[in-house]
């Protein structure tokens, strides 16, 4: 892996990067107290991280599912769920594939999936009830009633009512970057029992090469070496997925496949 650019040296929870990101940035001092204003209110109301969550999925989604899964604007909704599903295409995705999509939003990159995947292939689980309302929309713009996709909500990452050794791809972009490291262990010990034999999990995180920190209980940061090897700790091969350091996303990629398999897709 090449030398990690700045961002990822930069501690967002110290001081001195506040004062420094608040002097560069003045016109944006009144949002971050006003979100700080929010969380603290949002945390003492809801016990949990994943309640605790659940309600800023709420209180973002009103504004706008785009916006609530992380895409200001419509246009770029578009380019990053295009993004997601063009990756998995060149990584040898097939429509016989049976994925499941871990924090499946509003369908950004979902709908695409839905699309190509045959019939039934496709099960996306979500904690916000308000964006699995706004992926119920994207399923009805797009007319994908008929690919007879699966949406579930879900109170944590245990998996148990799903099948086991079934899905060939599981998906989760976005959503460890949301996440403490307990629900991330708790997602490793429990995906390897749903995850076929020759299946592999793609997973996107925020990556530091500094200190592992967190933006107000929303934003988590964790070095790479942090994840494989909890990773491994439960049965998984991880491997740092280079080729998506070179697209134009913020967030950095790792896929997971049982120890014991060998890897049978390309790249």
């Amino acid at each position: 892996m090449t030398k990690p650019p700045p961002r990822v040296q930069r501690n967002r929870a110290s001081l001195p990067y506040k004062l420094r990101y608040a002097a560069q940035n003045p016109d944006k001092v009144q949002a971050y107290l006003a979100r700080l204003a929010r969380d603290l209110k949002l945390r003492v109301a809801n016990r949990g991280h994943v309640a605790y969550y659940r309600a800023v999925m709420r209180a973002d989604a009103a504004k706008s599912p785009e916006a609530a899964v992380g895409s200001p604007t419509r246009e770029r909704w578009l380019k990053l769920g295009q993004m997601q599903f063009d990756y998995l295409l060149k990584h040898g995705l097939k429509p016989g594939d049976r994925m499941l999509e871990i924090g499946c939003g509003n369908l950004r990159a979902g709908w695409r999936f839905i699309d190509y995947l045959d019939a039934g292939n496709y099960y996306g689980i979500d904690i916000s009830p308000d964006i699995l309302l706004a992926a119920q929309t994207t399923l009805t713009r797009h007319g994908l009633q008929d690919k007879l996709p699966h949406l579930a909500l879900v109170d944590d990452l245990k998996l148990g009512f799903l099948p086991s050794r079934h899905f060939t791809v599981v998906h989760a972009h976005s959503v460890f970057s949301h996440s403490p490291i307990q629900v991330i262990d708790e997602c490793f010990a429990h995906v390897g029992r749903v995850l076929a034999p020759d299946g592999l999990f793609d997973f996107t995180f925020d990556r530091t090469e500094g200190t592992e920190h967190h933006v107000l209980r929303e934003d988590f940061y964790y070095r790479t070496e942090t994840l494989t090897g909890l990773a491994e700790r439960h049965g998984f091969a991880a491997r740092f997925m280079d080729d998506w350091e070179r697209l134009p996303h913020g967030q950095s990629k790792i896929r997971l496949t049982h120890a014991e398999s060998r890897p049978v897709r390309p790249g």
